[in-house]
């Protein structure tokens, strides 16, 4: 009896074996990475249609490239929104960045450039305020991605006697100023105030 030939034939069924678990481990692993990227998408595609939209305080870059005077360098939005330009006035509140974009661009088409390239950009949000039982009450700048409890820890945490369970908020872009029970993860706007109630037990 050939011994090699003995140890060869039982080496190789146990070879093949490994190879195929290996092979079906891979094919799983993919499918389910490609499954997850699908997954995964919508969530983006929801976060990207969020457009700010510009208010009174808000600072921001306008810049028309190759004209430094027809740009506006950190320019904050006043009550009336208006920006002056040589064409005219543009009113900027309640747009968002890409259509202050196009209405300057417009503007300044066919009169002074022909193809005129117009970028705008954030410098700095308006603030948002949080008043109640908070360390210290007050005005702070905005950050994207805010929420209640966040905002509470920018303005020095909870006092001793405040309730978690009783936050409200009063949305800037709300013409009836009403206040609504917000939770501690809900999301805060520039412009909203936050206020939080006295816990009386």
């Amino acid at each position: 009896m050939n011994l090699a030939a003995v140890t060869d034939g039982t080496r190789m069924p146990g070879l093949r074996r490994c190879l195929q678990i290996f092979l079906f481990g891979l094919v799983v692993w993919a499918s389910a990475g490609h499954a997850a990227g699908t997954s995964d998408q919508p969530v983006q595609k929801a976060g990207e249609s969020k457009v700010y939209r510009l208010g009174t305080g808000d600072v921001i870059n306008i810049s028309v490239y190759g004209e430094e005077d027809l740009s506006r360098q950190k320019y904050r939005l006043p009550d009336s929104g208006v920006i002056t330009f040589p064409f005219g006035e543009v009113r900027a509140l309640g747009l968002s960045l890409v259509e202050l974009e196009n209405k300057v661009a417009d503007g300044l088409r066919g009169g002074y450039l022909v193809n005129p390239r117009v970028s705008v950009s954030m410098e700095e949000y308006r603030p948002f305020y949080i008043n109640g039982q908070v360390d210290k009450p007050g005005a702070y700048p905005y950050k994207p991605g805010l929420t209640v409890r966040m905002a509470v820890s920018i303005a020095g945490g909870f006092k001793e006697r405040a309730s978690m369970s009783n936050i409200f908020i009063q949305r800037e872009n709300d013409d009836q100023h009403a206040q609504t029970k917000i939770g501690l993860d809900g999301a805060v706007s520039p412009g909203d105030t936050i206020t939080v109630e006295e816990s009386f037990f």
